[in-house]
């Protein structure tokens, strides 16, 4: 037995607890996986509520096309990135799709910063601090999914 392993009296210890069928079912309902298509939904729609709010704040184009395209420099890669890990999941082998994960990020990486360099052509007159708010809050939607899914998963330890 190796050294970091437990001992079969350490297993059965009270810290852990056999489950009934009925709450095996109960936890494992409770996993719900984030659909990665809703996470970009919402940072479309957060995207979309902030180049309004530019336009209604700074009333000038500039500064919500650069929100706008800040908020594309998320949505687009992620768009990308999903898709491209969806036609990973029939990958045969776990290695394959690790790999393909990494890949798929790098891609995702490539595609904002080329985005993010292609900006002083595409937007005429483009104001840098709308483009970042655009681009750092309609990233931080991902953030908050993660927590507010996090949250509900915490009923989990009361089974």
């Amino acid at each position: 037995m190796h050294a970091n392993q437990p001992d079969s009296e350490e297993i059965n210890d009270e810290a852990y607890k056999q489950l009934t069928a009925e709450e095996a079912l109960t936890l494992q309902s409770s996993f719900r996986a984030m659909s990665p298509w809703r996470i970009i939904g919402w940072q479309a729609l957060v995207g979309l509520g902030l180049t309004l709010l530019g336009w209604a704040v700074a009333s000038s184009a500039a500064v919500t096309w650069s929100v706008a395209y800040g908020a594309l420099c998320v949505v687009v890669p992620a768009l990308v990135f999903a898709r491209g890990l969806q036609r990973q999941q029939r990958a045969a082998h776990v290695g394959a799709a690790l790999g393909g994960f990494f890949v798929w990020e790098m891609v995702k990486v490539v595609l904002t910063v080329a985005m993010l360099f292609a900006a002083p052509r595409l937007v005429e007159g483009l104001n840098w601090l709308a483009l970042l708010a655009g681009f750092v809050v309609t990233m931080k939607v991902y953030w908050v999914a993660m927590w507010l899914h996090s949250t509900r998963s915490k009923s989990v330890a009361k089974i």
